[in-house]
C-alpha cells in the first residue's frame, strides 16, 4: 500500500466515523425533540461521534474494507439508537420523523462540505488533502443516505416502510431475522451495486454544483 492509498483510506475511515455517529446523533436528538427521554438517559443526545460508534461495525469491519480491500462487500453500522416512543397518539409519526433525521443529517453534512468547498477558495496543489477530504465527505454521505433508505431491517428505509403501511408487522419481523443476510449477499451483487452506484450520482450532483456554484 502505497503512501496515497493509506492516505485515502485514512481520510475515508475518520470520515466514515464522523458520517456514522452523527447520522446516530439526528436520530437521538429528533427523539428528544419528541419527547422522548431514553436517547438522553443513555448519553445519545452529543455531537461526540464515539458516542455512537459500535467497535466492530464503525471502525474495525470499515477499516478492513477500506485500507486492505478484501474482494467482497461487507457493512459498517453505528450502535443504534433505541427508543421507547412514550406517546401513544404521537407514536407513528414520532417514529418517521425520528427515522428520517438519521438520513437527513447525513444531507446536512452534504450542504455543510459543499459549501466550505465552494467558499473556502482552497488551492489545489497545496491543499489537496483539505479538497479531497470535503468531496470524500460529499460522496460518504450520499452514500450513506442511499444505503439507509433501502427498504431492508435494520436500515432506516424499513422502519419507514412499516410506518407508512408498507410493511405489516409480521412482513417486517421476517425481513429482520434475514436482513443482514439479504444485505450482505446483495451488495455483493453487481446489478444492486451499480443500482446503488447510480442513486449516490444522483444525490451527488446536487451538492458538487452548489460547490462549483459558490466558488
Amino acid at each position: 500500500m502505497d503512501a496515497q492509498t493509506l492516505r485515502d483510506g485514512l481520510l475515508q475511515l475518520i470520515l466514515l466515523i464522523i458520517s456514522i455517529g452523527l447520522h446516530e446523533f439526528g436520530h437521538a436528538w429528533m427523539a428528544d425533540l419528541r419527547g422522548d427521554p431514553l436517547p438522553r438517559m443513555q448519553g445519545r443526545v452529543t455531537l461526540n461521534p464515539f458516542a455512537h460508534a459500535d467497535p466492530i461495525g464503525t471502525i474495525a469491519i470499515p477499516a478492513v474494507m477500506i485500507l486492505l480491500s478484501p474482494g467482497f462487500g461487507l457493512i459498517g453500522w453505528g450502535k443504534p439508537v433505541q427508543i421507547s416512543l412514550p406517546n401513544p397518539k404521537t407514536r407513528r409519526m414520532d417514529d418517521i420523523y425520528i427515522t428520517l433525521a438519521g438520513p437527513a443529517m447525513n444531507l446536512v453534512l452534504c450542504f455543510a462540505f459543499a459549501v466550505i468547498g465552494g467558499l473556502g477558495n482552497f488551492d489545489p496543489k497545496t491543499q489537496e488533502v483539505i479538497i479531497d477530504f470535503l468531496r470524500m465527505g460529499i460522496i460518504l454521505n450520499a452514500s450513506l443516505v442511499v444505503f439507509n433508505l433501502i427498504p431492508l431491517p435494520p436500515l432506516d428505509g424499513s422502519r419507514l416502510a412499516l410506518r407508512l403501511g408498507l410493511y405489516s408487522e409480521e412482513l417486517f419481523l421476517t425481513l429482520a431475522r434475514w436482513g443482514f443476510v439479504i444485505l450482505i449477499i446483495l451488495i455483493n451483487l453487481p446489478p444492486f451495486t451499480r443500482l446503488m452506484s447510480a442513486g449516490i450520482r444522483i444525490l451527488v450532483l446536487p451538492w458538487f454544483g452548489l460547490w462549483d456554484l459558490l466558488s
